[in-house]
């Protein structure tokens, strides 16, 4: 075959797949996997003329991305043409906490990225980028080069609440990412300061009915599930209360302790020890059950007060991310969760380890974005 006849092949092979389904990066370095041999120059050149049809379908939304990256991109179409495999990672992957230093998903984050490195063979960095309810590190994400080293934190606010709270969000959650899949579900527990003498409840209700002032809530941000907390139990009781967000775990639970705030649904991992050594107290859990962590304690829905709120984290990337790629990652995420040490670290610090898979990911993010909508309207959050 002459390479006219080459070059020729190649745009039937991929015209083609185009009015078959639609074009991704997968889809698109597979026809190319059906014409050999490879040619480089035929390829670059198939890069270039079909940039446009991936830009217009939405699969690489950002100039950062794929095509920003020629020399990558022409490096996996060859390897796939060539049946060969693609060395990934063979540098230090960043992996974004859109929440705050010390909350339940730094800690998470570093204790899974330090097991999925020694399984990779690669350095992951957690990078702390909290603020606007997670919405500036879940946006870096988003914007960042879809070549598998930027991964991010999912969350309920990001992935789940924030469509519902915000009028101008950064980042489509369905679009924007890709799933890896679920870490950890993270009940909160209800915690007052040491000052306020209630041991319940219902006694927390009666304190705060007889106030004459809003409640004052802390959380670390808007859509976070300690915020839908707060906003259902303000419904249910008919308690007024003043939302205070925070960006970082630590600000949040000084400020409780010295009574500058009166509440907070905080994960366990950021207030377990200070609970136990009576700097805080907690009064209820908003889990659907009771947690290893205080097995004394009774859940909110145990008290009489019908909210059950569990936070959830788990793996993402940007979209656009190689299915190879992400099939490698989805296997090893699930391997370190099933480590026992691991799963002890995780549970002992609040937090109940979920294996579940990219897939199931994804389909899980997207009922509870369902679910937490109508939750969000009920209770009238609205951020314009």
């Amino acid at each position: 075959m002459t390479r006219t006849r080459e070059e020729q092949a190649l745009r039937d092979t991929i015209a083609g797949e185009r009015h078959r389904r639609p074009m991704t990066p997968l889809t698109f370095m597979e026809s190319l996997a059906r014409v050999l041999p490879p040619d480089v120059a035929v390829v670059e050149e198939a890069i270039t003329t079909h940039q446009n049809v991936f830009e217009r379908l939405g699969a690489l939304r950002n100039p950062e991305g794929f095509f920003a990256h020629r020399g990558w991109a022409l490096g996996w179409g060859m390897g796939a043409a060539m049946g060969v495999k693609i060395a990934w990672p063979d540098r230090p992957v960043r992996w974004i906490n859109p929440g705050p230093a010390g909350g339940a998903g730094d800690v998470l984050s570093r204790l899974v990225a330090d097991r999925l490195s020694a399984r990779l063979g690669q350095t992951i960095v957690v990078d702390n980028r909290p603020g606007a309810g997670t919405n500036i590190g879940m946006a870096q994400l988003a914007r960042a080069s879809a070549d598998g080293y930027t991964l991010g934190l999912a969350s309920i606010a990001a992935n789940a609440a924030n469509r519902w709270l915000y009028a101008n969000l950064p980042f489509d959650p369905e679009r924007d990412f890709a799933a890896i899949g679920m870490i950890a579900r993270v009940p909160n527990i209800m915690v007052v300061p040491p000052a306020v003498l209630v041991r319940d409840v219902a006694n927390f209700i009666a304190w705060a009915r007889g106030l004459g002032r809003p409640v004052t809530l802390g959380t670390v941000g808007i859509g976070s599930s300690q915020h839908l907390a707060g906003a259902q139990f303000s419904l249910l009781t008919g308690i007024a209360i003043t939302h205070v967000p925070y960006n970082q775990a630590g600000a949040m639970n000084t400020d409780l302790i010295e009574g500058r705030v009166d509440l907070l649904f905080q994960s366990i991992a950021a207030v377990a020890q200070l609970a136990q050594a009576g700097r805080m107290r907690p009064i209820g859990v908003t889990g659907p059950g009771r947690v290893p962590a205080f097995p004394d304690l009774p859940t909110l829905r145990e008290q009489g007060v019908d909210i059950v709120t569990t936070g959830w984290f788990g793996l993402a990337a940007p979209a656009g991310v190689p299915a190879p790629v992400l099939d490698r990652l989805d296997r090893e995420l699930a391997a370190v969760l099933e480590e026992p040490e691991l799963r002890a670290r995780i549970i002992a610090g609040g937090s109940l380890p979920d294996v579940m898979r990219r897939d199931a990911f994804a389909r899980f993010m997207a009922a509870e974005s369902e679910r937490l909508g109508a939750i969000i309207r009920a209770v009238g959050a609205r951020i314009e």
